[in-house]
């Protein structure tokens, strides 16, 4: 080879060189979007999940403020504004948009059909999210919160060893997610083991709404309350630790935030893992994945947290079964 050949050569490998180690870092863009709430909540110092999210996107590689960009929205509370907010993200076009709650993913799948979904909700073959678990189809995957009504039983056996005289309960829920099969799934479970069970549905989260409710749920005079896991609620979990405090109730939570801010018991998922699932989700897809041929996460350890501060202040005491079982014991 000649001289000025072999020169060019190594003009054109490191030119070659120049340009790779030039070129621009590819760049994702995500949407979150929750129910209720401040924005902030779904950032990486907000809720329990949502730090655990973005360490585990971190750890994949997808760095916020780097070569990945968050966009995020919240519905404030007002299920009728779903839609319009849904129809506003896809006109955005992220490459991902991860759903909070069953009504919000129906509202974004209602407004794509291409536009991949990471969703966390509830039960998402009987909300018409998916197909299946195993392959949920369409343009969405994602991780739901309870492992099936089963759980609502495990509350209420807690309830009973605690406040073993119990026959009246109370449920706190939202109207978007308590279709009729699941009020008639709760009934049969309430029945068997002799509680009557008290519907008390939030129609949008707001604090107006909630006075209005639990307005209703002193004229009921229950024994207890049970708060449902819907994430819609969440955002106002002070003000129904608050109200259930003032009316001087032992209640139970699904979710353990709740227990962190002054209630009495929560029996719930492990939250952080979720939020580990869901961004292993986002990262696939943003790596080609198909999300509806990412099968649908459910949780398998739940977590029992108990406030004693609380419990003395209502009165109670928690037997020393529950206090050796439980995760977490707030003193």
């Amino acid at each position: 080879m000649r001289r000025r050949d072999f020169t060019v050569g190594l003009l054109l490998v490191g030119a070659n060189r120049s340009v790779r180690a030039q070129e621009p870092v590819k760049q994702h863009r995500i949407a979150v979007i929750t129910p209720t709430g401040p924005v902030a909540d779904t950032s990486d110092k907000g809720l329990r999940e949502w730090s655990a999210f973005y360490q585990e996107l971190r750890r994949w590689g997808e760095i916020e403020g780097q070569n990945l960009t968050v966009n995020r929205y919240s519905g404030q509370g007002r299920p009728v504004a779903y839609p319009d907010l849904a129809r506003r993200v896809v006109s955005q076009n992220p490459d991902v948009i991860v759903a909070v709650t069953d009504a919000v993913a129906r509202a974004v799948r209602a407004a794509t059909d291409s536009i991949p979904i990471v969703w966390i909700g509830g039960e998402p073959v009987r909300a018409g999210l998916a197909t299946s678990l195993a392959r949920p189809g369409g343009n969405i995957t994602g991780v739901t919160a309870d492992a099936g009504y089963e759980v609502f039983g495990k509350q209420l056996q807690i309830l009973k060893e605690v406040v073993p005289s119990v026959s009246k309960v109370a449920f706190l829920t939202m109207s978007t997610v308590y279709p009729q099969w699941g009020r008639q799934l709760l009934r049969e479970i309430s029945q068997q083991l002799k509680i009557s069970l008290l519907d008390m549905v939030i129609q949008e989260s707001t604090p107006s709404e909630y006075q209005r409710v639990f307005a209703e749920i002193g004229q009921e005079r229950p024994d207890a309350i049970i708060v449902s896991p819907i994430g819609s609620l969440l955002p106002q979990r002070r003000l129904i630790v608050e109200l259930i405090e003032k009316m001087r109730l032992p209640a139970i939570y699904a979710v353990r935030y709740y227990v962190e801010v002054g209630g009495l018991m929560a029996y719930a998922s492990d939250f952080g893992e979720l939020g580990r699932r869901m961004a292993d989700d986002v990262h696939a897809i943003l790596n080609r994945a198909k999300p509806g041929d990412i099968p649908i996460y459910q949780p398998t350890k739940y977590e029992l947290a108990i406030n004693l501060k609380t419990a003395t202040a209502l009165g109670l005491t928690i037997p020393s079964s529950l206090l050796a079982a439980a995760d977490e014991v707030i003193e």
